[in-house]
C-alpha cells in the first residue's frame, strides 16, 4: 500500500527533508519508506510482552482469533513471501489446504505479472460462497510479503490473511447464506517488486497486480457489476490496535463498518478519524466504481516494512475484534440495499 504525498509531508517531515536534499524516498503503503529500512527503536519488555489472549469465539460472532493467529503464525515460519518464492509455493499450498478442509469452494487464478524485476507467476485464489441472490459481498487481503530481506511479515499481510482464513471457516461453515454471495480473495503480489536500499519503489505499474487480475477477470465475466462491496483487510492484527478510517474509501461502507465496530464496543479500536488516505487492493476496484473500503491499521503500525514486523507484535485479541467487526460487517451488509 501507499499513502498520499501530502500526509507523508505533514507526518513525516525527516522524510520530505530527505526528498528535499537528494538523500532519500518515500514510497509504498505505509508512511513513508525512507524510515522502513530501520526498525524503531523498542523495549526489551515490549518485545517479550505476551500477547493478550482471544476472547472466546462465542463472544465474537464464532470467530476464533487463537486460530487465526495460529495461521498467521504458519505463514510466517514459512518465512518472506515475495512472489515467484518457494516460500510463497508453500503459503499457497497451506492456504488452499485449509480452505479445502474447511469445506470451502475455492477457484484459482494462475497468471503473469510483468514486473519490474521481470515476468513472475502469481496466484489469486477465490473462496466462492453462493448466496441465494446475485449479489457480491468481496472480502480481500493480499498474502505476499515485500521483497525485502528477511521480512517475514506478520502483520504485513501474515495478519489478514490468518483472519481471512478464519472468516472463510466461519462462514463455509454456515448451511444457510444470506442473499449475496461471499467471496474471500486471497490475492497475490500487492506489494512493489522493485526494491533499492531496502525500500519499494511503489507505482502504480509495479504494485496490486492481484487486485487488478481479480477486478479485470470479473469485469470480463460480468461478474465486476453484481459487486454491493469490497472490505479489504490489510494489518489488522497487532498489539494495540489502531483503525482509521481511510478518507479515499466509499463513505457508506466506512460509515456502515464503523458504525458496527461502535455497536460491538470496539469504538477505541476503530477510531473515527482519517488515516490520511491509503492506495492498496481495494483502489482496483475504486478505479472501476465500485464501493471499496480498506480496513488497516496502517500508518501507525511503526514496524512497517522492516524486520521487526514478527510474530511477537501480534495479539490473537486484536485479531478477534478485527474478525468479529468483519463478520458482523457482512451480516449487515446481507441486510443492505445500496
Amino acid at each position: 500500500m501507499r499513502r498520499g504525498a501530502l500526509l507523508r509531508l505533514a507526518v513525516y517531515p525527516v522524510c520530505f527533508l530527505g526528498l528535499v536534499l537528494g538523500i532519500g524516498a518515500c514510497s509504498h503503503g505505509s508512511a513513508d519508506s525512507s524510515t522502513s529500512s530501520a526498525a524503531p527503536a523498542t523495549s526489551t519488555g515490549e518485545a517479550q510482552s505476551k500477547p493478550e489472549p482471544a476472547p472466546p469465539p462465542e463472544q465474537t460472532g464464532g470467530f476464533d482469533g487463537a486460530a487465526a493467529y495460529d495461521y498467521t503464525a504458519k505463514l510466517v515460519s514459512f518465512g518472506p513471501r515475495p512472489p515467484g518464492s518457494d516460500a510463497i509455493h508453500k503459503t499457497q499450498d497451506y492456504i488452499l489446504g485449509q480452505l479445502k478442509s474447511f469445506g470451502c469452494p475455492v477457484d484459482v487464478d494462475d497468471f503473469h505479472a510483468s514486473t519490474r524485476v521481470g515476468e513472475l507467476m502469481m496466484k489469486n485464489i477465490v473462496v466462492k460462497i453462493p448466496g441465494t441472490g446475485r449479489g457480491i459481498i468481496l472480502l480481500m487481503t493480499h498474502y505476499d510479503t515485500v521483497r525485502i530481506p528477511d521480512f517475514v511479515g506478520a502483520n504485513d499481510a501474515g495478519s489478514s490473511t490468518g483472519l481471512m482464513m478464519e472468516v472463510a471457516r466461519v462462514l463455509c461453515a454456515k448451511k444457510e447464506q444470506g442473499p449475496d454471495a461471499v467471496w474471500i480473495a486471497f490475492v497475490d503480489g500487492e506489494e512493489a517488486q522493485e526494491v533499492v536500499n531496502g525500500v519499494a519503489q511503489w507505482s502504480d505499474s509495479d504494485s496490486l497486480f492481484g487486485s487488478r487480475e481479480l477486478a479485470a477477470s470479473m469485469e470480463l465475466s460480468g461478474d465486476l457489476k453484481r459487486i454491493k462491496a469490497v472490505l479489504l483487510a490489510d494489518m489488522v492484527g497487532a498489539k494495540d490496535l489502531n483503525i482509521r478510517q481511510d478518507p479515499g474509501s466509499t463513505q457508506w461502507l466506512n460509515n456502515l463498518v464503523w458504525k458496527v465496530a461502535a455497536r460491538l464496543g470496539y469504538a477505541s479500536v476503530f477510531i473515527a478519524s482519517s488515516n490520511g488516505g491509503v492506495e492498496d487492493d481495494h483502489t482496483a476496484f475504486l478505479r472501476h466504481n465500485v464501493p471499496a473500503a480498506d480496513i488497516t491499521e496502517f500508518p501507525n503500525f511503526a514496524y512497517w516494512h522492516t524486520t521487526q514486523d514478527t510474530m511477537d507484535k501480534l495479539s490473537p485479541k486484536s485479531l478477534a475484534i478485527s474478525g468479529h467487526v468483519f463478520l458482523e460487517s457482512v451480516k449487515e451488509l446481507q441486510a443492505t440495499h445500496h
